[in-house]
């Protein structure tokens, strides 16, 4: 049983306030209307504020996702064994590694032994359990059907955990490569160089250029490193502040989907998240508007959620999803004409699967051929430096032997 407010409508002037308990909307709208008042409006109630605050501090220790993803499994085993919800959280509580994790576990089941409902439990940890992951938790205790529910759940972010490890895995090499050339080149230039400084300062003769570039770049480092550490520093600290701002998040996601090559494969990693995660409320049964709306922050890019949003409004005032998609300069034509015949066969969900199985595997393609092409540019660039230091070096060298010949 959920907890649900209502406002409701007592004679021709007042109005009363409270709640009531439910198994769904519609019965609490029923079980309202019993009271001999007319509802107004019947929302779930969610977790106090300061409950949620107070729980959030207590418990503030991050949970890896992974841990996430074997909670929902197991406990979708457990469920389907028969074994009671109290059982299962304290049987998976006992597993777990982590003591944070632990300690969640811990106060859910005491809030689920009190009379809340799971999900209303869960939402208590907001920065543990998303709203995706509350929404169709509770969907599925509505429907009755909660273990299918966790194990979709589960399914859901395996696969978003393979994809973020294919994509650390594409990038691992050319990172360990640019990493390694760039410690090569700090180290040539602050300590090498500083010996080889004094041979060239005693031949006492004119240098190449290329010396002379690189002699002024090493002593550049070696008087002024702390500096330019520190003012990179400062750069840094306002990038990553600015990021967390409304005008600094537009900025950059604008930014990504300007660049070159990286714009269309931000473009659709995130139009695959958003109809992997629509399709799967969807068919979880979750309505399409409460669908799209719990979809849309999952997204990272701000102006593809600003578009979605328009998309969503034009929706909730009787449009078409699709054909608001459709009039979009930034989304493809490909995903909106998709939405669109699924709109009009009722098949929704299946257009969102097939739009998501596209853009994953262009996305998959697109990462392999960037990681590919990432390792000989990286190894290119690197020789290209290295090189021009070697030949700095050894050119006065051979200017002194063609001298002597």
């Amino acid at each position: 049983m959920s907890e649900y407010k209502y406002r409701a409508k007592k004679g021709p002037v007042d109005i009363v306030e409270g709640t009531i308990e439910a198994a769904s909307e519609e019965e609490a709208i029923e079980k309202v209307s019993q009271l001999g008042v007319l509802p107004m409006r019947v929302e779930l109630r969610k977790p106090d504020g300061k409950q949620q605050a107070a729980a959030s501090h207590m418990y503030g220790g991050r949970v890896g996702s992974r841990e996430i993803t074997l909670f929902s499994r197991q406990l979708s085993s457990l469920l389907k064994s028969g074994i009671p919800i109290l059982t299962a959280l304290d049987i998976i509580a006992e597993q777990s590694e982590s003591a944070n994790f632990k300690n969640i576990l811990g106060d859910v089941k005491n809030r689920v032994k009190s009379g809340s409902t799971l999900s209303m439990a869960l939402a208590v940890y907001s920065r543990t359990f998303s709203g995706l992951y509350i929404a169709m938790v509770h969907t599925g205790e509505d429907s009755g059907a909660l273990p299918e529910t966790l194990l979709k759940i589960a399914e859901y972010r395996a696969k978003q955990e393979v994809m973020r490890a294919r994509f650390r895995m594409a990038m691992a090499y050319p990172v360990l490569m640019a990493m390694v050339g760039i410690g090569t080149i700090v180290f040539m230039l602050t300590f090498v160089m500083p010996r080889l400084m004094r041979i060239f300062v005693n031949m006492g003769q004119a240098l190449p250029i290329p010396t002379k570039i690189l002699i002024y770049t090493s002593g550049t480092l070696q008087k002024w490193w702390f500096p330019i550490l520190l003012v990179l520093g400062v750069i840094f600290l306002i990038l990553n502040r600015q990021s967390k701002t409304e005008i600094g998040k537009l900025s950059f996601s604008i930014l990504k989907l300007r660049l070159p090559v990286v714009g269309k494969l931000v473009l659709k990693t995130e139009l695959a998240q958003f109809t992997n995660t629509l399709g799967l409320l969807i068919r979880s049964g979750i309505p399409i508007l409460k669908a799209i709306d719990v979809s849309i922050p999952v997204l990272g890019n701000e102006v593809i959620k600003r578009q979605l949003r328009a998309s969503y409004k034009d929706l909730e005032q009787g449009g078409s999803f699709g054909r608001s998609l459709k009039n979009s300069k930034l989304l493809p034509p490909f995903i909106a004409n998709l939405i669109m015949v699924g709109e009009e066969s009722g098949r929704l969900s299946e257009a969102l699967s097939e739009i998501t199985e596209t853009y994953e595997r262009e996305v998959d393609e697109a990462m392999k051929t960037a990681a590919n092409l990432l390792e000989p540019i990286t190894i290119l660039i690197m020789g290209l430096v290295v090189g021009f230091i070697v030949i700095a070096m050894l050119l006065p060298i051979f200017e002194i032997n063609m001298t002597v010949k």
